[in-house]
């Protein structure tokens, strides 16, 4: 390998390092802060799990008592909750109002005072939905970011081993050549006799 091209390698290494660990920082501060941000969001809000001897945990299907039980009687602050909660209890309470109809499937006018009422309870109850499925879509992509960030890391050690090999290896022939260099030849002594 000629110096040319070993510098040139030595240079690509150096690149993808910083390169490799700029990301690496970045993916850990995103994840960091989508995770922070979900966490005081819904610490503020102050939404806690009804407790599995509660009526309102009581009403709710089997499949969906199994998945709020987890967390029940918690302060919700995470994701994977906001998920739980939007989907396992407000999810089954919005299906109860008004036959299961949506707030999008009622009409601009004409409504009863009845059905004003279930279209506001529908917004409010989709409205809170919605919010909690954003704050868990945003948690995952805290996790992923962390995940990243952990392989990116990886990365960014691998090709420094690499470099720190290159460097050993170009050292080590750099003396092996040394010490193989030619010895010059000695000129001949005539013989006398």
């Amino acid at each position: 390998m000629t110096k040319g091209i070993r510098w040139r390698i030595f240079v690509l290494q150096i690149g993808l390092i910083g390169i490799l660990g700029f990301v690496s920082g970045f993916a850990f501060w995103a994840s960091n802060f989508a995770t922070g941000q979900v966490h005081d969001q819904l610490s503020q809000q102050q939404i806690v799990f009804p407790t599995t001897d509660s009526a309102g945990f009581k009403a709710l299907p089997a499949a969906d008592q199994t998945a709020m039980a987890q967390y029940a009687g918690q302060t919700m602050t995470t994701g994977p909750q906001a998920q739980v909660y939007a989907n396992n209890f407000i999810g089954v309470h919005l299906k109860e109002i008004a036959g299961g109809k949506t707030y999008a499937q009622f009409p601009a006018t004409g409504l009863t005072p009845a059905q004003t009422a279930q279209k506001a309870s529908l917004f409010q109850g989709e409205t809170l939905r919605g919010l909690l499925l954003n704050a868990y879509g945003w948690s995952q992509v805290g996790t992923y970011a962390f995940y990243a960030a952990i392989g990116l890391a990886v990365a960014a050690f691998a090709v420094l081993l690499a470099f720190i090999f290159e460097v050993v290896a170009w050292r080590v022939q750099a003396t092996k050549r040394q010490v193989v260099a030619p010895v010059p030849a000695r000129a001949a002594t005539p013989h006398t006799a």
